[in-house]
């Protein structure tokens, strides 16, 4: 087996997914606002480009995953492909935010979907290996569940780092111009520049200390031959299914959030009610990652932690929509459904991905094969497809309301739009996943059978056949 990561190693390996989830928060979170709100796109036609590019995806990622597995260099199978896709993702996630001003209608729907497309290709050409890198790195166990919490809760960092920032820093960047207006076009590409340098300077650090070691060799599978193993690994499809649910619940709240502030709750400081939110929620996420889930895993299993975090999300939506329908706009009373929100999220985060890396072994154990590349191909193509499914909801909800482009004071688009309109909203921010949360529960309860005694005995197991 291998060997175990050094302290300069892990931290290298954190670092690589700060800079990396840097770059998917800005897309997932803002990538709808760009282009329907600031640029006038339709939103309709917005929420169709996001998911046509998730079912390209559904093709991209597993090829991308096999390529990953067949790929033999003297710099390794990972390390090659994580700076390769890293150096073109930053292009295009800079090229995506920086729409030529001559563009308008057709031309700037086809600039908007052709690139969004190029993102995700080269997104999935980093993220595949990054992951991977867990089961080929690792033992299972404690090694493994520690490397996963480490890469999601620096994952975390770099997504709260997103959602804190983006929309002051937007308006500082673009300035104003004679009207006192926020150029928030040019704001967006100058901090999607900035994100980009960070995100190479942060995985060339990644690429250049992690030395691979050695891993399993196994002959390399046809497409065909991966996708059957993919689909005969239940475990995997198990999780996959409860990836899709969760994070497609998160990102219709995350996408509209903004909305939520700018057009519900409104007012002239609506950016500082917004950041202030999203700065307790991330600074929420990354605590119950550090803390409350190594806290939960001294007295619970796994797969109970998993519970109390469904329990605890849902039960902050609920109280979150009460509050909504009660008129409620203190940033203070509204922390309190998020708090337990974040920290639900912020624990399944990790979850899902330790219960990914799981499957890894599951799958030798019955299949006789490590498609680790495989197996984590399809994480990246799950939680990309609940973005373009996440976003598509979205764009619905915000057809519904008839928010068009640079709509003005916020006070005064909260005032023109209907009651039951608004009501859409919230019910799409809150209801909505409330019900996808519950389905989670429903299927992962069904299938799920890697406990802690049967992941030892699955673990024993395949040292015995070696």
């Amino acid at each position: 087996m291998t060997s175990k990561l050094s302290v300069k190693e892990k931290v290298a390996y954190g670092i690589g997914a700060v800079g990396k989830d840097m770059v998917y928060m800005l897309s997932a979170s803002y990538i709808l606002y760009y282009y329907q709100d600031i640029l006038g796109v339709s939103s309709i036609a917005m929420g169709i480009i996001l998911m046509a590019a998730r079912v390209f995806d559904a093709f991209n990622d597993p090829i991308m995953g096999v390529v990953v597995a067949k790929t033999k260099t003297k710099w390794g199978k990972f390390r090659p492909w994580l700076f390769i896709g890293t150096l073109l993702n930053a292009i295009i996630l800079v090229v995506m935010f920086s729409a030529p001003p001559a563009l308008n209608g057709g031309g700037l729907v086809a600039y908007a979907a052709i690139f969004y497309i190029l993102w995700g290709v080269t997104y999935t050409m980093m993220d595949i290996p990054y992951w991977s890198m867990i089961p080929a790195f690792t033992e299972g166990g404690k090694e493994r569940e520690g490397l996963s919490t480490l890469g999601r809760t620096c994952a975390g960092v770099g997504s709260a780092l997103i959602t804190i920032v983006t929309v002051k820093l937007v308006a500082i960047l673009g300035g104003t111009d004679a009207a006192g207006k926020v150029n928030e076009r040019r704001g967006f590409m100058l901090f999607a520049l900035i994100v980009a340098v960070l995100f190479v300077v942060f995985i060339t650090i990644t690429c250049v200390t992690i030395k691979e070691k050695s891993t399993v060799d196994v002959d390399s599978p046809s497409v065909g031959q991966m996708f059957k193993a993919l689909l005969s690994n239940d475990q995997a499809m198990t999780v996959v299914a409860a990836i899709v649910l969760i994070n497609c619940s998160l990102y219709v709240t995350s996408n509209l959030l903004i909305y939520f502030f700018k057009y519900d709750i409104g007012g002239d400081k609506w950016r500082d009610t917004y950041t202030l939110f999203n700065t307790f929620g991330g600074g929420m996420q990354i605590i119950s990652m550090m803390v409350f889930f190594p806290l939960f895993r001294k007295f619970m299993s796994s797969i109970k932690v998993f519970y109390v975090s469904l329990i605890m999300a849902i039960t902050g939506y609920g109280v979150l929509f009460a509050m909504m329908c009660m008129g409620v706009n203190q940033l203070v009373v509204l922390l309190i459904p998020g708090f337990f929100i974040f920290v639900a999220f912020g624990m399944l985060t990790v979850l899902t991905t330790v219960f990914l890396a799981n499957t890894v072994d599951y799958g030798e154990f019955k299949n006789n094969r490590r498609d680790e590349s495989v197996i984590f191909s399809m994480q990246t193509f799950v939680v990309k497809l609940a973005s373009g499914v996440a976003a598509l909801i979205a764009a619905i909800c915000l057809n519904v309301l008839n928010i068009k482009q640079d709509s003005g004071d916020a006070a005064e688009v909260a005032g023109n739009v209907a009651g039951s309109s608004m009501m859409v909203l919230r019910m799409t921010m809150t209801v909505l996943p409330i019900i996808g949360l519950f389905v989670a529960v429903f299927i992962f309860s069904k299938k799920y059978i890697l406990t802690d005694e049967k992941l030892e005995e699955i673990t024993k197991s395949i040292k015995g056949n070696k």
